[in-house]
């Protein structure tokens, strides 16, 4: 299927430490492979997924309503309606969403869709390792984990 009407689609709900983030997955729910793309929707005083970025997949962030702040690359950034920011795939693009605002912040997100991808989380010090599915993707992924970058063991340690 080539096109949906987002309210055809019912919201998925990330339930994490101090979010409620809403998420509809537009590109899956038309097939999309090589692109995604999602709706998300994110409550007064919540913020998105840990401060992030991805080593493989670029993405970038569209604001339809509501009003908030972005943590790109250590900077605060206030969004608004209208907002569009690109999030390349390395340190530029570190990022997280937050809704200071009074209303719902409503965006899309459009990522390229490449596995392998490893995303480096700088505030925790963890990696995560994604392989089968990009982050976000469908299907099987054989290799998938978060580990600590101090937890790193040398190249012939148990050989």
């Amino acid at each position: 299927m080539g096109t949906i009407n987002e309210s055809e689609l019912a919201w998925s709900t990330l339930d994490g430490d101090g979010t409620d983030l809403r998420r509809k997955k537009l590109a899956a729910a038309t097939d999309g492979e090589k692109l995604g793309c999602s709706l998300y929707e994110l409550p007064p005083g919540d913020r998105s997924w840990p401060y992030h970025y991805h080593t493989a997949n670029e993405e970038a962030l569209y604001v339809l309503a509501g009003n908030g702040m972005l943590r790109l690359a250590g900077e605060e950034v206030p969004l608004e309606p209208g907002e569009y920011v690109a999030l390349p795939a390395d340190e530029r693009g570190a990022h997280r969403v937050v809704n200071d605002g009074d209303a719902p912040l409503r965006y899309l997100v459009v990522s390229t869709m490449t596995e392998p991808d490893v995303t480096v989380y700088p505030d925790s010090e963890k990696v995560g390792v994604f392989v089968g599915a990009p982050p976000g993707g469908e299907g099987d992924r054989p290799l998938h984990g978060y580990f600590r970058r101090e937890d790193g063991v040398g190249y012939w340690e148990g050989e």
